[in-house]
Formats: C-alpha cells, sequence, structure tokens
C-alpha cells in the first residue's frame, strides 16, 4: 500500500467513483449578509428540532437538523456535524447511518447538521450554476447562522465543526476562512489536496459527473487561483492556533466488511461495492490524509492523527470515529 502513489489510489478511485460518495472544499469568505430563523419545528424526540433558517445570500431556505441537552436554561456550545456529497438530501445522513441522536443525548452541546448542500462543496460559489443553483455555503455557515443559533440557542459562543468525506475536506476550509469562529476542526476519511490535478480531478467527478454542475462556476478556470485559494494543504499555515484532528482508514476490509448468515444476494453485491469502491477511495484518502499531517507537522502545527490499519469509506468507521475523537472536541469547546 505504502508503494502506490496518491495519483495511482486516487485515479483507480475516480475510476469507480461516479456513484461514490465525494469530498468537500470551502471558498473564499463574502460579506456577511442578514438571514432570519423562518421556523423551529419540534423532531423524532424532545432533544431533536428542526430549525429552518432562510439565507439571504443563497436566496433558499436551509433546514437543519438540530439536536439540543436535555438542560436547555444552560447555555451549551455548538458542534458542526457535516455531512458528505449527498449534502443529507439524501439517505447518507448521520441521522439515517449512525447512533449520533443517542450518542449525543446525555451530553451537554448543541449539534448542527445541514440538510442541504449536495455537491456543492459547502464553499462560496463564484457564481451561479445553472444545475445546482447558488451556493454561499461558507458565508452561510460562518457568517449567518451562527449569530442566529447563538441566541436561538443561548450558546456559550463556542464552535467546533467535523465532516466526513466531502465535508472532511470543507471543515479544514471553514476553518482557515475563520480561525476566530472554531475552537476545532476533525476531518474524517477527507482530503487536503484540491488544487493539484488529481484531486482537481476527483472534485470534478463528484460535482461535475455526479452533480451535473461546472466546477468552473465554483472556484474559476481548473488552474486558477481560486483552486489555490481553497487547497487546505496548501493554506495549512492558517490553521495554526486551530485544534485538528485528522482521520483515515486504510482502506482494507475490517469489521464492517463481513456478511452474516442467510444475508441476501443484493447485500452481498452492495459489500462488494463498499470493498472495491469505498476500499479505493479511502486509500486515497488516507495517502492524502498523511500528506496533510506531514504537511502540519513541518510547519510544527500541532494536531491528532488517527490512521487506522483496515476500513473502507463508509459510515460504521465514521460513527466510531466521531465517538473516538468526541473526547478531544468536548474538551476544546467545553462541552
Amino acid at each position: 500500500m505504502k508503494s502506490r502513489s496518491l495519483a495511482s489510489l486516487l485515479t483507480g478511485a475516480l475510476l469507480l467513483a461516479t456513484a461514490a460518495v465525494g469530498q468537500s472544499v470551502v471558498g473564499g469568505v463574502a460579506d456577511a449578509a442578514p438571514s432570519s430563523i423562518i421556523s423551529v419545528q419540534p423532531g423524532n424526540t424532545d432533544q431533536h428540532k428542526i430549525i429552518t433558517v432562510y439565507s439571504e445570500s443563497m436566496g433558499t431556505d436551509v433546514p437543519l437538523d438540530v439536536l439540543v441537552p436535555k438542560d436547555s436554561s444552560k447555555p451549551a456550545p455548538t458542534f458542526y456535524l457535516l455531512n458528505g456529497a449527498g449534502g443529507g438530501e439524501d439517505s447518507a445522513s448521520w441521522a439515517l447511518r449512525t447512533d449520533y441522536v443517542d450518542y449525543f443525548k446525555n451530553k451537554h452541546v448543541n449539534v448542527v447538521t445541514p440538510l442541504k448542500g449536495k455537491f456543492s462543496y459547502y464553499t462560496d460559489w463564484q457564481q451561479a450554476d445553472e444545475t445546482i443553483g447558488k451556493h454561499m455555503w461558507q458565508t452561510f455557515l460562518t457568517k449567518e447562522l451562527p449569530p442566529l443559533l447563538d441566541k436561538e440557542l443561548n450558546t456559550t459562543g463556542k464552535n467546533g465543526i467535523a465532516g466526513i468525506s466531502m465535508a472532511g475536506t470543507s471543515v479544514l476550509n471553514l476553518a482557515i476562512a475563520d480561525p476566530e469562529l472554531y475552537e476545532i476542526t476533525a476531518s474524517y476519511s477527507g482530503c487536503a489536496r484540491t488544487s493539484d490535478p488529481v484531486g482537481q480531478r476527483y472534485i470534478r467527478m463528484v460535482v461535475e459527473d455526479r452533480g451535473k454542475a461546472d466546477t468552473r462556476n465554483m472556484w474559476g478556470p481548473y488552474k486558477g487561483a481560486g483552486w489555490r485559494a481553497n487547497d487546505p494543504y496548501l493554506n495549512a499555515e492558517k490553521l495554526r492556533g486551530t485544534q485538528v484532528y485528522l482521520s483515515s482508514n486504510s482502506g482494507l476490509p475490517g469489521q464492517d466488511e463481513s456478511l452474516s448468515p442467510g444475508s441476501s444476494a443484493t447485500e452481498g453485491v452492495a459489500l462488494a461495492d463498499r470493498v472495491a469502491l469505498g476500499g479505493a477511495i479511502e486509500a486515497a484518502t488516507n495517502v492524502c490524509t498523511q500528506q496533510m499531517a506531514q504537511r502540519l507537522a513541518q510547519l510544527k502545527i500541532p494536531a491528532t492523527v488517527k490512521i487506522r490499519p483496515q476500513g473502507t469509506h463508509s459510515w460504521g468507521y465514521w460513527e466510531r470515529e466521531l465517538h473516538s475523537s468526541w473526547p478531544m472536541i468536548a474538551k476544546a469547546i467545553g462541552a
């Protein structure tokens, strides 16, 4: 595995990745625009709410999955937890694929997850796209949303952010763009190399092949300054002062890659896809994660790095990684 280059690993993943879970990056900061909370609706439990916020910068309503602590009278910090390429608009979400509702029910923290933003890389696009519309996610997540939630949820003003796959890159860029907002950023199976040819091709597979949009509307010409401005590896110095958690798996089959007795043929096919496709993608992000870790070490920026010997690009591993990283996140934000 170590002898294979990032290019060969990621190229192999790209050949398979038309139906894959993507990754994410974030763009430049725009001026704050006013927005207002439209509604707060009860969710599936007493601690679950659906908060819908109108984004002035995007001109659209954004639904948020929000978990609140049992004792709402005492201020609590906020933990932004982002989904992958589907943006939570599909079945691939923290709520539907993990135990996060039960996991956080006895923790004194607000957990906020947008349920929109598929194939957007949670960035500020340079211009609207005729297929997927206008995206100003960095402005929304760093400027419009936090002050509204601070008021609505009675927060402490301390924030952390984490994300998987597509958003595993986004959360690094968000922390780079607004270092004063987040105490900690945690990237699970993300890739910080976005402006080199291989990383750029991966992003184009997610946005163009899957999302049918044009990445030049996102960051401009393929070899232009917009891509370099949204490359966490190149801009790693700006993470100084923010706590960083990076994790990835090797791509080799692990504890989730086995069939129980009596499994159907459909389950067998799904598992085979996860081993082949998810393994290839995770092997590539593993190399990328190690490169980002090396870059931070060169800059003498502290980071906690977990390189797991087994595991594919899939939810079981991300659920366990959330559990593994939570003590560090909780300490950083005072949860």
